[in-house]
């Protein structure tokens, strides 16, 4: 009797995400799997690092995760229905190749990296990609029995549905037939809106440079002048990779003071960075430090029954009015849970007393107000989540010399405080910040959250708020920063930065709220991530299938006026990561994770023990996937 032919999954995608997918096939294979599967992975980068942390990249580029907060793997601390599969952690994984226990192919040139890492230090994207190859290597070689993978260095470019699947590859002659077809979506390109577009043509008529944004790794900035001005709008992680690429990638150097901090010597091919954003500083160094108090419970404010209650008031959710009070909660009780435990010197009432009250009172009362200054009689230890937000709300410098005094001032504060373990209260509001974003899926699920509300204030306002804190550059960017700024080689335009395209004097002009004066300039760069929205994806498979209806974007009802307004992700149901068609219902065969999908997992990767949802996400579409196998 002739075998049935296996069972075909088509993989578009193959970096993190994808292959932690396949890790959780192969973990569940044993329980779920319904005779064989071949596994089609498409990528045209290498499957593991994938796009972004791929080896051929600039070795200037670091990750902004120190290696003990990074994992692919599994452990007692995920909430799955399969199986955990523990695995060493970025660290572990340099430790166990260093001393020879674990054998791993790492390039020569990040070898000697590896032999002098810790735990607290910031990697380089090449080391990333060594560790991301050794686990797709390691997945590949664990397979069971009846799975087998196929590799193809591609880019897709159209999917037919029918009974297979056909999914077309750049330049093949013959489509890929599959059973099921997972996107495993990361870092999505966009069109140019309608302002980029504008900025663009107003550049190319008077011969002028613009750079929309985009994933600064893949940009060219090899025409930017040297000794130019450059408006760099965005003062996020993109502007920090910018920074080193235009500079030290030009040939400078920063050298090492004896008294502390940074001298940059100019090579001579730089341009001068003249930078702003709507806060006008830049995120937040990494935390360098751990918690010195009891271990947190998170979450405690904003859990599950928090939610549930909160879906059960009548009327429209809205996010600032209703959500956001239990989140400022949540962050302030990760915060003040370590200030007690951590440093009781520092408080004048017992944990507990403080706890029972704090439980009691809502977020923005006068009860709470009192409570916190009875209890903390230092303002340097109070939390004030509304000048974190807006630093130089209200403020106004009459120079902008004065304005780069205060900048640096404000740097170097937040370089002392994230450095000095009396501060580290600020990480237990780091860590009651990754517990929220953990739960946003489950508040979106609920259905009951007002769609302008979920789209400009969770998806918009609070994704800003959680990068600004919670995922900022190494502090060591920062100093180098200061450096440029000391050479006279980046300069600040401050908060509210506003830039106009001077057709008189055909010239880009910038300006802030933080001092008067404005600053003209040839070039023009969008030092961060384009919008990701399906609406203005610019590639090419998902924009075929956007336009042929058979990728929907989310659109969330509006309760008041019955409208719907999308959100710029893939519609998938949050449970099984099924993509859902016009009118909602799921697709029964095409499945998409990641950070633009409705689960709004995060685009990070995972600390160990935090039952990350990416992982939660990765096992639930698994274990969909090898039932079909068994439907045939």
């Amino acid at each position: 009797m002739a075998e049935d032919p296996p069972f075909t999954l088509a993989v578009v995608g193959a970096g993190p995400r994808g292959v932690g997918v396949l890790e959780r096939i192969s973990a569940n294979a044993p329980e779920l799997l319904s005779g064989r599967l071949v596994v089609h992975l498409i990528d045209p980068f290498p499957p593991g690092p994938g796009r972004v942390w791929r080896y051929e990249q600039s070795p200037l580029l670091r990750m902004n995760s120190m290696p003990e907060d990074v994992t692919v793997f599994t452990d007692d601390s995920v909430r799955v229905d399969g199986p955990i599969r523990p695995g060493p952690s970025l660290i572990e994984w340099v430790r166990q190749v260093r001393d020879g226990t674990l054998d791993a192919h790492v390039p020569a040139d990040v070898r000697p990296e590896l032999e002098a890492l810790s735990g607290t230090d910031f990697p380089t994207r090449r080391l990333q990609s060594a560790y991301l190859d050794w686990f797709y290597r390691k997945v590949r070689a664990e397979l069971p029995d009846g799975i087998e993978v196929v590799e193809h260095r591609a880019h897709a470019v159209r999917v037919e549905d029918g009974i297979p699947q056909r999914v077309w590859l750049a330049g093949a002659d013959e489509p890929v037939r599959a059973d099921a077809v997972l996107f495993t979506v990361g870092h999505i390109d966009a069109e140019p809106d309608e302002r980029e577009s504008e900025l663009a043509g107003f550049a190319t008529r008077h011969g002028l440079a613009y750079y929309p944004a985009g994933y600064t790794a893949d940009v060219d900035y090899s025409a930017v002048p040297a000794g130019e001005p450059v408006l760099v709008r965005g003062f996020g992680l993109a502007f920090v990779d910018l920074m080193l690429l235009l500079t030290e990638g030009r040939g400078g150097r920063f050298e090492e003071l004896t008294c502390g901090g940074l001298r940059y010597h100019p090579s001579g091919a730089e341009p001068r960075l003249h930078v702003g954003s709507r806060r006008g500083v830049p995120y937040h160094a990494k935390i360098g430090y751990r918690l010195r108090g009891k271990p947190l419970r998170l979450p405690r404010f904003f859990d599950d029954y928090a939610i549930r209650k909160l879906c059960e008031t009548p009327g429209p959710v809205r996010f600032r009015e209703d959500v956001w009070p239990l989140i400022a909660k949540e962050i302030a009780w990760g915060y003040y849970s370590e200030l007690f435990t951590g440093h009781p010197e520092r408080v004048r009432l017992d944990f507990a007393v403080f706890a029972d009250a704090f439980a009691d009172a809502s977020w923005d009362s006068e009860t709470m107000r009192a409570l916190i200054a009875r209890a903390v009689p230092g303002e340097q230890d109070r939390l004030d989540l509304s000048a974190l937000d807006r630093p130089l709300a209200g403020r106004r410098s009459g120079t902008a010399e004065e304005f780069a005094k205060e900048l640096r001032e404000y740097v170097e504060a937040d370089l002392s405080r994230r450095a000095d373990a009396e501060f580290s209260a600020d990480l237990g509001a780091f860590m009651a910040l990754l517990s929220v974003y953990g739960q946003l899926a489950g508040l979106v699920a609920t259905g009951r959250l007002d769609a302008e509300s979920q789209v400009s204030e969770m998806d918009g306002w609070f994704h800003g708020f959680f990068s600004y804190f919670a995922s900022g550059p190494p502090p060591r960017r920062l100093e180098e920063l200061l450096a440029l700024h000391e050479a006279g080689l980046v300069s600040f335009v401050g908060a509210e930065m506003r830039v106009r395209a001077d057709a008189e004097a055909g010239v880009f002009t910038a300006s802030g709220a933080s001092f008067p004066g404005e600053v003209t300039a040839r070039t023009l760069i969008e030092a961060r991530l384009p919008d990701a929205g399906i609406g203005r994806a610019s590639d090419v498979l998902l924009r075929r299938l956007r336009d042929s209806g058979e990728l929907t974007e989310e659109s969330i009802v509006d309760s008041t006026t019955g409208d719907r307004l999308a959100s710029g992700r893939i519609h998938t149901r949050v449970s099984d990561a099924r993509m859902l068609d016009a009118v909602g219902d799921p697709r029964p065969r095409w499945f998409a994770v990641g950070p633009h999908t409705s689960a709004r997992s995060a685009a990070a990767f995972t600390r160990p023990r935090t039952n990350a949802a990416s992982f939660r996400q990765n096992d639930a579409t698994a274990r969909e996937i090898l039932r079909l196998t068994g439907e045939r």
